[in-house]
């Protein structure tokens, strides 16, 4: 350009307001999906806790029982019911949804209008109730909103950019941290009941941010570049698919939903058969306070994993796959036998664990949102959703009978000690 040439400063002022303008669009939605990661799963992963709270302390059900085989006792301390039961009742609905979201009208706005109303809902119902099955169905309300808005906000993460998978998974991981340490310590202070509306803020911030601070993609306008000169066009909308259409994209998801799905059956395997298990005598924790802590340690190892995904990227998802069986191996192990010697060790398993089954979860998503085609990455994301949800729903009728099994174990002396 030579020195007399005019300059268009009015165009030039333009495209740093709409650079300025897609910055900041960038980082809400980024911030945005962070935040509905979190709400998500927060009443999922505080729902375990309080139903159970609920049941003991308003219906009297008894928390740990002496086992007894052939007239002596085995010495271990049991739940009178697997936690894996429990598990059941908060993963099955949202398999149930999982199963049948993908292939529904994606009506977004309706979907998470229902899912703020059940979340609420859940915790008003478990809160307020004053019989068993009327608790048990609070968790029931709550898995569907949690089932819901994973496969609906997964799926329509499609229409950003691909890195609000990172955030969206962060925040999931982040649910389960501030889930536990926030409902223990409100507990702490007020009764379960007052906790639990307290927690009413949550589905109250979820709808907040997805109408509030969420940019939607009808209102965005991504830069094309023409010859040099930078332009703006609507973001274009997939065709919708038939339902057939959507059944033929199942045996290519495979590759990815059996590697998630073993991760997760082997996860939870552990965290809800052999968790409560797992009790060193005479140290600082008594045994319900080792499995509080076990279960925040494993908690804080998601977090990290699924917030890492901008740092590492593993596309080997069957490699963690293994690994989280080595670690059912090595722990199961230390149910029956007791050799570990020392609870740091475990803590540290159950860290690694964390990092594996959350590390799965995001890369799994992530490769797909980089290896899928545009026009069935919305569908294939809510589909894959299926897979974590099976896995746990196994573990959760396998640890039953396991937890059973060694209950009726005499109970070992550990080594070293």
């Amino acid at each position: 350009m030579s020195k007399n040439s005019p300059v268009n400063l009015h165009a030039v002022g333009n495209v740093f307001d709409e650079e300025t303008f897609f910055k900041k669009t960038r980082w809400r939605n980024l911030i945005a999906f962070w935040i509905l990661g979190l709400c998500n799963n927060y009443g999922y992963v505080v729902m375990l806790s309080a139903a159970h709270d609920i049941l003991h302390h308003k219906f009297g059900n008894k928390d740990d029982t002496q086992i007894v085989v052939n007239g002596t006792t085995t010495g271990r301390t049991c739940n009178s019911v697997s936690t894996g039961a429990i598990l059941l009742a908060d993963i099955l609905p949202a398999l149930i949804i999982k199963f049948t979201a993908p292939f529904l009208p994606f009506l977004v706005h309706v979907r998470l209008a229902t899912c703020v109303l059940f979340s609420a809902a859940g915790f008003l119902i478990v809160s307020l109730s004053t019989t068993e099955w009327l608790a048990i169905m609070g968790v029931v309300v709550t898995s569907l909103s949690s089932g819901l808005g994973e496969v609906t906000l997964l799926s329509y993460s499609n229409q950003f950019s691909k890195e609000v998978i990172s955030t969206w998974s962060s925040g999931t991981g982040g649910a389960g941290v501030i889930g536990a340490l926030s409902y223990a310590g409100l507990a702490m202070v007020l009764s379960t009941e007052h906790t639990l509306l307290v927690m009413l803020t949550v589905p109250f911030l979820q709808a907040i941010t997805f109408w509030g601070i969420l940019k939607h993609p009808t209102h965005i306008k991504i830069p094309i570049t023409k010859n040099g000169i930078d332009s703006q066009e609507q973001i274009i909308k997939v065709p919708k698919k038939s339902f057939r259409d959507k059944i033929s994209l199942v045996p290519g998801l495979l590759k990815y939903m059996i590697p998630l799905g073993l991760v997760y059956l082997f996860e939870y395997f552990i965290n809800q058969g052999l968790y409560e298990l797992i009790e060193f005598k005479d140290i600082w924790l008594d045994h319900s306070d080792q499995y509080r802590w076990l279960q925040v340690d494993y908690q804080i190892g998601v977090f990290i994993s699924r917030s890492s995904v901008n740092l590492v990227t593993i596309n080997k998802i069957w490699i963690m796959s293994v690994l989280q069986f080595a670690n059912v191996v090595i722990l199961l192990f230390e149910t029956i036998y007791y050799y570990i010697p020392n609870i740091w060790i475990v803590f540290a398993l159950v860290l690694w664990e964390g990092l594996l089954g959350g590390g799965a979860y995001v890369n799994t998503f992530y490769r797909m949102s980089t290896e899928i085609p545009r026009s069935d990455r919305e569908v294939s994301l809510g589909i894959a959703t299926m897979a974590d949800s099976i896995g746990i729903a196994l573990a959760g009728w396998l640890s039953m009978p396991v937890h059973n099994a060694i209950c009726k174990m005499p109970q070992p002396q550990r080594l070293g000690v």
